[in-house]
Order: structure tokens, then sequence, then C-alpha cells
């Protein structure tokens, strides 16, 4: 039985997901605002409910992406709101507002799954001058601190935690972002040109491997390390 919060412009009289009322797990509501958000108690997973206002909805998933929320977001949406969901929203899975509750009930355990594995690899990585700590969600550059997105954060970690390993774009999308995620291969591009602006001088610790995908580059010399 797991911990939810719903985040919904009408939670107590419209629930996102009326599949809920048929299982066992505690469901907190709350009002879909970025102040609610301050005082909101711990969850397991994070329900977002995008069926009315998708700009709202977009809104306040950047936000809790932005701010490294430590639950998983589910995202419930209409069939055709489905067109305007896109990697940029920063949530981790999504699910049909009309989903029946064995489907509802996978997709929270997917998503409390994939949080409880990329929680228990080791809590701090040190290699070429990068220092990952996963227990505060942060990262520095030879001391200087990195300002990522969860997202970013997870990638950066996965690949610093696999050196001059490469991985397709298939591979990194299924490992970051979950085998089950709505979206293509390109939202990985995105992230680590992301990545590679924050990273600055040390861009080049993330190297692509032309038609097949990316390394971590288990140096810090920018000579030593293979082509981008």
């Amino acid at each position: 039985m797991a911990q939810l919060l719903v985040l919904s412009p009408s939670p107590e009289t419209d629930p996102p997901l009326a599949a809920l009322g048929l299982l066992s797990h505690r469901v907190m509501t709350l009002p879909a605002s970025a102040s609610q958000l301050i005082a909101a108690p711990d969850a397991d997973v994070t329900i977002v409910d995008a069926r009315s206002d998708l700009a709202a909805a977009r809104s306040l998933c950047r936000i809790l992406d932005s701010t490294g929320h430590a639950s998983p977001v589910l995202l419930v949406t209409t069939e055709g709101g489905l067109a305007a969901v896109s990697s940029e929203w920063g949530v981790d899975d999504i699910v049909l507002s009309g989903a029946g509750p064995a489907e509802v009930d996978a997709r929270v355990r997917l998503a409390m799954g994939r949080a409880v594995v990329g929680s228990s690899s080791s809590t701090t990585v040190d290699t070429s001058g990068i220092t990952i700590d996963e227990s505060s969600y942060s990262a520095k550059v030879r001391g200087r601190p990195l300002d990522l997105t969860f997202k970013e954060f997870q990638l950066l970690h996965f690949l610093a935690s696999h050196p001059s390993r490469v991985f397709t774009r298939e591979q990194l999308l299924s490992e970051v972002w979950g085998y089950d995620y709505f979206g293509g291969t390109r939202t990985v591009d995105v992230h680590v040109r992301r990545l590679r602006a924050k990273l600055g001088d040390h861009d080049h610790l993330i190297g692509t491997v032309r038609n097949v995908g990316y390394r971590f580059n288990a140096t810090d010399d920018p000579a030593a390390a293979p082509p981008r």
C-alpha cells in the first residue's frame, strides 16, 4: 500500500483517477498550486491532474522537477492532452484519466520500484572532477555546485556511475526515465545538451559516440578525452 499525493484543481469533487477509489492506497489530496507544495506531506508517488488546465499542470510539473521533488510524478491527462506532453514537463510517467484499477496500480508500483532502484546505488560518486551526492541530489564539478533538474541529476549520476561505457539513447531512456516512459529518445539528446551547458569547461566529460549514443569520459583532460 502506497502513500499517494494528488494535486488537482478539484481533488474532492472531481478526482482525476476514479480507479484510486477501488485501490487500497492511502490518498492525500491538495489543490494544484505551487504554494501547496511548501507544506505538502511526504508521499511515495505524486499525481498531477492535467485534464482541464494543461498549462498550469505543465508549470507545476516543471516546478516539481526543478526543485528535486523526492517522489516520482505521475501525470493524469485525457487522450486529447497527450499531444501536449513532452520531456520538458519532467514527469516520470503518464496515465489516462479513464485507466482502470489494474493499470493505475501497476503504474504506481513501477514508479515506486524505479525510485527504490535509483536510491539503492552508492550515495556518492567522485570521478573526473565531479562529485555526485545522491542523498542530497546534488553535484559539483571541481567544487562548483551544478544547478541540475532532477532528471539531469539522474542522467549525470547514471553515466558517471558507468565511466567509459557507451549507452544507446534507448538504454538511457530505459534506465533513467523507465522503459514505459511516454516519449521519444530525443529527450535524451535534450538533457545531454543541457548537462553539457551546465558543465561548462568540463562538457567534454559527456562524450558522443557517433551513431551509437553517449558515454561518460573517465578523464578530466579535454585533450585525452575521446572526440564528442
